[in-house]
Order: C-alpha cells, then structure tokens, then sequence
C-alpha cells in the first residue's frame, strides 16, 4: 500500500508546501514506476494545501495525511487518506477525502449516481458513490480493521464550488459515513474533521493501516457465500465433483497441519473449471475461510465480476489480476484461486515498473507465497469442444506445427466452414443465434480502430466490399447497444461489433466467425504474414523484429480460430488465400 505520508501541520506554511507536487511524483515514480501528469501535479498543488490548512485550523495539525494512497491488491489511489485518534472512543480513525476541484456540477439527466462537470466531456460517477466504494474496500480487506465499517469514513470535499454551483449533487443520499462538502460549507467541514479526531499524533493509526496484512473480513466473505449462493445454477458432475471436494480437503488439512499446499486443476476449455472455482468460491466463504479469485484476463476478471457482484457489488473486488499480489505478504489469505492458469506471466513487470523494482521473481513464485493454498484452474492444450484433430488443422494451418497445411476432412464433433463472403458469415451465424447458440465474429487487426462518434455510435471501421461492421467497444462504458469491451463476448449486443483478439482471449462461443485479414495469406501452399497490411501500433514498432511479428500474428489467429467449441466459419479478404481454403476445406456430409 504505497503512499506519501505527512501530518497536516508538516505540510502547511513551509518550503514542502510549495514543493508538495514534485515530492509526491518522486515517490511515486521510486515506488511504483509511474511519472504523475502534468494535470496531476497542478491538483496536488492546488487541494492539498487546502485540507492541510484546514486540519490545522481545525487544531488536527498532528493528523496524518496519507496522499496518493493505493487501495490493497489494487491499482486505485484515494487522494487522501487522514490517520488518527477517534475522539469518542480513542481507537483508531480513519476518513478517506476525495478533492474536486469543480467549480460547477450537476446530476447527468437527472441521475443522481451520474454527474456532468464543467470542462469535462464525459458524464462521471458522483463522488459520494467513489467515496463511498474506497471505504468500502478499505474496511473489507485491511485486516486491522476487522470488517469494522464504522472504522472508515469518507468526505468529498469540492473546495472551489459553491452549494449553487452543484446544488443537484446534494440530492444523493448522504450517510453517516459519507458527506458532501463545498467551499460554502467549509465551517462545517472542520466541525466535521473535529468530531471525528482528538487533537493527538496520527502517525501510530498511520502505520497500523499501512502495515496491516491484507484480507477479505469475515463481513465481505458472509456476503459473498450468500451471493454466490444465490446465484449457483449448476451442478457439479463427475471429475468436476471430484476436483471439488479434493480442493476442500487440502484447504482442511493445510489448515490443520499449518502448512502450504499447492493444487492443479486441469481441464479443457469448457469442461467446467470456472464452475469449479465460483462453488470452490461459495463454501470457502461459508466455512470463514479467506479466498481470492484471480485471472490473467482483463476480459475474464470483469466477466466474473459481473456475474457475481450484480446485486452485491462490494463482492466485485473479491476478484484479481494476477499481477495484484507483487507486495503481498506470505500466506496473507488462506486459499487464492488461480483461473486460467495458463496465462501467467514469466513476471509482473511491465513497461512501467522502474529498473529498481524489475526484481526477476517470478508471477508464480508470488502466487504461491501470497496464499497458504494456491490452486491453479490450468487449461489442457486442447480447445473447440475437444477436437484435437481441429486444434492440429489449425497449428498446421499457420505453420506452428510441422507438416504444412492439410486437407479438412471432417470430424464428428466440430464443424468448420468457409463462407463465400463476410455476408454469408454473419446470416450463418445470426442463424446459430436464432437456435439458441452463441456466436461471435473476430478478425485480425487489418482495419483502424476509431473512436465513437460525437453522438455517441460506432464507426463501421471493418470493411470488406459492401459488408462494414464496427469493432467492438474499447473501453468500459457500453456505446448504446455495443457492451463494454470487457463483456464484448459474454454481454446480449455483441454479435454486432468485430472482436478483436484481446477482447476474444479467454473466452470460447458456440459458433466462432473469423475473417483473416490481408496480413496472413496463402502463397505457394503456406501461409505468410504481411506486416505492412497489420494496423496494430505494436506492430510498427522497430524495436520488433520481422520474427516476432511473424510469430505474434500467427498466433493471434490461434486465438480467433479457436474460440468456436461447435464450429468455425472462416473468410479470408486474399482472393488467393480464399482459394487455397476452398481447396483445404472440404463439403463433408
């Protein structure tokens, strides 16, 4: 839980003061890797000086301000965090203070979780519910805390607003744990500040939050057993029982013996691995033991926490990425379950983690010491409803297994068909979703990817002579009908847009469409990437090579290609490569 700490009366009237933006961005680049924004730096300089002021005026000089403090296991940041001593009871308190600087506000459309703020482009979440959600969180995985919602409170505190200026902000219900503050009602802001902290030093309920070991409070676990519960439409059956039960087992007997064990579960795609993990999930919680979920899937992670946290959404930070755990302590909960095994990484370093940090630990060392009972949900190198003999065509297809393309002859278990056109396709598969399958088409990166429209519609950027079809959504806010881009292959909408390899990763169909771009085609009986013809940014990159680019494209088409677990329909945009399918795909009856 990185964060600078400082006490109010610290930071005010002295050279820090004035300094405070470039003291901050240091440490966050020595921690963290991460070079704050100009934007960043000037929201620093103007708000914190405003609530360091306030403190002391408040006679809370000695209270700790925690700035920049990273929620656990997250890459959230509140903006501040203030430490110290509860004046009722003497223990510890703890208020998390978002700053706005807002000058003016108002509910979007009359929704009051939804606000619109001047100079911005976009609606954003009404700061109560943000406030709200950080002290949420905070109570439910700091172990220090116990679960004790009433330990963390929360402000936000728009200081250069006036109550007329976002008068429709103070429609949402406020609670005892959470208040709306404007420079209008700065005098009731230090009441605020004096009921909740004596005039003691901070620094000890600092460093008892900031030391804590992490894990979900018995509170959020009882929650979830209830939730997932509720929401258990399945049944075990077979090896899916089995592997169940064995898990449980070694989770009672690692607690018995006080030792670490570490499980494999191994299964193709479709043979019930994230059932097992969502009921693994459900008893862990109604037995009291602590337990994570964790992928290596952006995709995956936010479609788990969809179907789980849809009428809880505290249980959504129940689930991980794999890299939230570079700083977790050993065995700081009892069981993590590892989804999707195959995708961890060598490392949690990325491009923005310094030089200092690039330890060389590896992914699956911290996995292993961050609980007592790892489990790690690993697919079998096998995919589209267990055809191995399509899994082969397609390896050989592409040239990442030895022999050359062969001939398709069929397989009782799994279709594959060439459609004549992008046209032909999509009525294949919009016929597949009229009987109650699942169906997605997919391409390969040939097409620029636009941003919405002004009004809010996609643009048809996948064209294919008369045939153009938006891509699907690039971020997390659903563009009308299109969902989000991490729901693109499990959300009502999707079929609409092309999928684009990440957001298909992870995730198998019933019918699976592809359109193989002019950035792999068919010359003298192989297949051959072009690079000039891939419209990834990545891929004009001179730091890569022409082989890894070969590499990395034939693989993608890996990923589309078998993403169907009943059937494929393929289209290539190369006349020749179209050609050469035809030959390889044969009408079998």
């Amino acid at each position: 839980m990185t964060g600078f700490r400082v006490s109010a009366a610290s930071l005010m009237g002295s050279a820090m003061e004035r300094q405070i933006a470039g003291i901050i961005a240091d440490h966050l680049r020595a921690t963290t890797g991460r070079s704050p924004s100009e934007s960043e730096r000037k929201s620093w300089r103007r708000s914190l000086p405003i609530l360091a002021h306030d403190l002391v005026e408040a006679d809370l000089g000695e209270v700790e301000m925690l700035i920049e403090y990273r929620l656990p296991l997250t890459s959230k940041r509140a903006d501040v965090v203030l430490a110290g001593v509860d004046r009722r009871t003497g223990g510890d308190a703890y208020v998390v203070v978002e700053l706005k600087q807002w000058s003016q506000a108002e509910l979007y459309e009359g929704n009051e979780r939804l606000v619109v703020v001047a100079g911005m482009h976009r609606e954003v979440e009404h700061p109560l519910l943000q406030v709200q959600g950080y002290c949420d969180y905070i109570a439910d995985f700091v172990a220090s805390l116990r679960g004790d919602n009433n330990a963390v409170r929360g402000v936000a505190y728009l200081h250069n607003a006036a109550d007329l200026d976002v008068d429709g902000l103070f429609e949402f219900a406020t609670t005892e744990r959470t208040r709306l503050f404007t420079k209008s009602r700065r005098g009731a802001f230090l009441e605020y500040l004096r009921e909740q902290f004596a005039p003691d030093r901070g620094a000890e309920a600092a460093d008892r939050l900031l030391r804590s070991a992490v894990r979900p409070s018995k509170q959020l676990l009882k929650l979830a057993a209830a939730e997932i519960k509720d929401r258990e439409q399945f049944t075990l059956l077979a090896e899916q029982r089995l592997a169940y039960e064995i898990v449980l087992h070694v989770v009672e007997k690692a607690q018995r013996s006080d030792a670490k064990e570490v499980v494999i579960v191994t299964g193709g795609p479709g043979s019930g691995k994230s059932v097992i993990a969502l009921s693994l999930l459900g008893e862990l919680y109604r037995q009291g033991y602590s337990a994570l979920h964790a992928t290596g899937s952006r995709s995956f992670t936010q479609t788990m926490r969809r179907y789980v946290g849809r009428g809880a959404p505290r249980i959504k930070s129940l689930f991980k990425y794999f890299n939230s755990f570079v700083d977790a302590q050993q065995n700081d909960v009892e069981v993590l379950i590892c989804d999707e095994a195959h995708r961890i990484r060598e490392t949690s370093a990325n491009r923005f983690t310094m030089a200092a940090q690039r330890t060389g630990r590896m992914q699956v060392d911290e996995l292993i010491a961050a609980a007592r009972v790892p489990v790690f949900l690993l697919d079998e190198q096998f995919r589209c409803g267990g055809s191995r003999k399509y899994e082969k065509w397609v390896l050989r297809l592409l040239g990442l297994e030895s022999g050359g393309p062969e001939p398709w002859t069929g397989d009782d278990h799994f279709e594959v068909t060439l459609a004549e056109s992008p046209w032909e396709m999509e009525n294949i598969l919009r016929g597949k979703l009229g009987e109650g399958r699942s169906a997605r088409i997919s391409a390969g990166y040939c097409w620029r990817w636009s941003d919405p429209r002004p009004d809010g519609t996609l643009v048809s950027d996948v064209r294919v002579g008369d045939w153009a079809r938006p891509w699907n959504v690039k971020g997390d806010r659903a563009v009308g009908t299109a969902p989000p881009s991490a729901l693109w292959a499990t959300m009502d909408g999707g079929f609409d847009q092309v999928g684009f390899v990440y957001t298909a990763q992870g995730f198998e169909y019933d019918w699976s469409g592809v359109i193989i771009g002019p950035d792999l085609v068919a010359r003298h009986g192989r297949t051959i990437t072009v690079r000039e013809a891939n419209k990834d940014p990545e891929s004009k990159k001179r730091s890569v090579t022409d082989l890894q680019y070969d590499r990395h494209i034939r693989n993608i088409y890996k990923v589309l290609l078998t993403r169907g677990m009943v059937g494929t329909v393929i289209y290539a945009t190369d006349p020749q490569t179209q050609e050469f399918l035809a030959e390889l795909i044969e009408t079998t009856t």
